[in-house]
């Protein structure tokens, strides 16, 4: 009865103390996926541990431009935003950089002239080189004679879309090894004098070049927000938050191929491969058959994971009534892999998603009209980035909530809570968050002490509540010897299902049914044990000498 009433006294502990933390680590479960998250606001680029505490930051002179990636080798690659206002968008960048990671700036790349700068996306490619995304001016004259509707022309110029594949070069330098323009692969059926033209029906690999999803015609038509690269399948995936569509092109070809409709692995050239989400964009459906809205953050689960090759992404419902968001996850429908089937005069499978994550209370809880993201990681659990409230969440496969974190950080000035404000009184936008497993090459023989949290006045009781909950000591079971060399061994006559080894990080190390553990190969310091018994945890605390 002791035993029992202790227990429902730290729960309540446990509860409060999640209850005041209003910003930084709100809530956090057994069923965390053991990793390092990376997000960047303002200039600060920051990994952090479950815990919300600083595992390394990095310090740019550039706001988000807005893409950021943790490479292998420990680089960090940041996309910046300059203060060009040549072309100017929700998302606007101009300047790729890398710092290695001790936070020293090794290259630094401007992709911004009047008349072409990066934005939103980067992606570090597997040789060493960088995708780009990038916008470009054509002129009305121009876009007239690709066949726009000299109706839908309401600003002096309109933007391509360019991805540009880069080698970088000594500190500033770069030399671009493959294009892809999406003026290439236009379709039009306005015209039949000028470029382009052809039956849009007939066309789905093709874009046509009227067709702007209820908007009124501005330069930004497309807003490409995301690029993706699939080494697998050797394949790009994007994402038009303007006209809710998803689209995968081919990388193999050579920038030829990549500017015509023949060539590379899949024999198409840069037509699109495959496309989804809104068919009346190629005369195959009507608004009634759209089912993204202003999405983000498309690509192709790795292979391994569940869910392995289909499309995981994030549904912002920008312009959708109700108004609410959805992680989504669709199955593309494949003869092979890469290469996807499509039945003439029909849209592009499948006609709905597999899998839908929405506010499991009210679906208006949550919602993010822009930015965010959705990343399936390697334990099955999704994290979910809902940007415009800074809120990163982790959910399992039965869609509970293992992590809760809202980042303290006012994007417009930089400026940083403290812990118990209420993060709904400042700004603090987040383009997208990443999870880096504890394995992941690039903390090989790096120093992850963890620093305190970003928010001022931190509280750190949920996560040491996880790591010392129910720390209840029973006569029937010990741990001999303590401190150890080596081997632990737990006597007990409970019946054990499991034991689990934290170290002072709270990173999971060991999973076992036995009744030993062998720390031999670990180094000293202090651990800890949570055995599972029926419906008890303890815990203990662990040190190896």
């Amino acid at each position: 009865m002791m035993i029992k009433k202790l227990l429902v006294t730290v729960l309540f502990i446990a509860q409060l103390a999640h209850s005041q933390n209003t910003v930084g680590n709100i809530q956090i479960t057994d069923d965390v996926f053991e990793g390092y998250t990376l997000f960047t606001v303002s200039t600060e680029s920051y990994l952090i541990n479950n815990c919300g505490q600083v595992i390394n930051q990095w310090s740019s002179g550039f706001p988000p431009g807005n893409a950021v990636y943790l490479m292998e080798n420990g680089n960090l690659l940041r996309a910046g935003r300059t203060n060009s206002s040549d072309i100017s968008f929700g998302g606007q960048g101009g300047v790729v950089e890398m710092y290695n990671w001790e936070g020293n700036l090794i290259w630094q790349y401007f992709y911004d002239t009047p008349e072409v700068r990066q934005h939103h996306d980067v992606f570090p490619m597997p040789n060493g080189n960088i995708l780009i995304l990038a916008a470009t001016r054509m002129t009305n004259a121009e876009a007239i004679q690709a066949g726009r509707n000299p109706v839908l022309l309401t600003e002096t110029d309109l933007y391509n879309e360019r991805i540009i594949e880069v080698t970088p070069l000594n500190f500033s330098e770069a030399t671009i090894v493959w294009e892809w323009n999406i003026n290439d692969h236009l379709v039009q059926d306005f015209d039949n004098t000028k470029d382009n033209f052809g039956d849009v029906s007939l066309s789905p690999n093709r874009l046509d070049i009227n067709f702007l999803n209820g908007g009124i015609g501005g330069s930004n038509w497309l807003h490409i927000n995301s690029i993706q690269y699939n080494e697998a399948l050797d394949q790009i995936v994007l994402s038009s938050r303007n006209l809710s569509e998803i689209y995968i092109i081919d990388h193999s070809t050579t920038t030829a191929e990549a500017a015509s409709s023949t060539g590379g692995l899949y024999g198409k050239g840069g037509d699109f491969l495959y496309r989804w989400g809104n068919p009346q964009s190629y005369d195959q459906g009507t608004e009634a058959d759209r089912i993204l809205y202003g999405q983000h953050y498309p690509y192709i689960i790795q292979s391994g994971f569940i869910d392995e090759g289909k499309i995981i992404l994030f549904n912002n419902g920008n312009g959708r009534s109700p108004s609410f968001s959805e992680a989504m996850i669709i199955n593309p429908p494949i003869s092979i892999p890469g290469v996807y089937t499509y039945t003439p005069g029909m849209a592009f499978g499948p006609i709905a998603a597999d899998y839908i994550y929405t506010d499991p209370v009210d679906q208006s809880n949550f919602f993010s009209h822009i930015l965010s993201s959705a990343q399936r990681l390697s334990n099955g659990n999704t994290l979910i980035c809902e940007g415009t409230s800074g809120r990163f969440f982790e959910i399992t496969p039965s869609e509970d909530i293992a992590w809760e974190y809202i980042h303290p950080i006012n994007s417009n000035s930089g400026s940083i809570a403290n812990q118990g404000e209420d993060s709904n009184t400042f700004q603090n936008y987040s383009f997208r968050a990443n999870k880096y497993p504890t394995d992941y090459a690039a903390f090989t023989g790096r120093d992850l002490t963890p620093g305190d949290p970003i928010e001022l006045n931190f509280n750190l009781d949920p996560c040491n509540e996880l790591l010392n909950l129910n720390e209840i000591t029973e006569d029937n079971t010990t741990f001999t010897p303590n401190p150890t060399k080596g081997i632990l061994n737990i006597n007990t006559s409970n019946n054990i299902s499991k034991i689990e080894v934290y170290n002072a990080l709270g990173n999971k190390l060991i999973e076992t049914t036995t009744k030993f553990i062998d720390l031999s190969d670990y180094e000293d310091g202090m651990y800890f044990l949570k055995v599972f018994s029926n419906d008890k945890v303890l815990s203990k605390k662990i040190i190896k000498i």
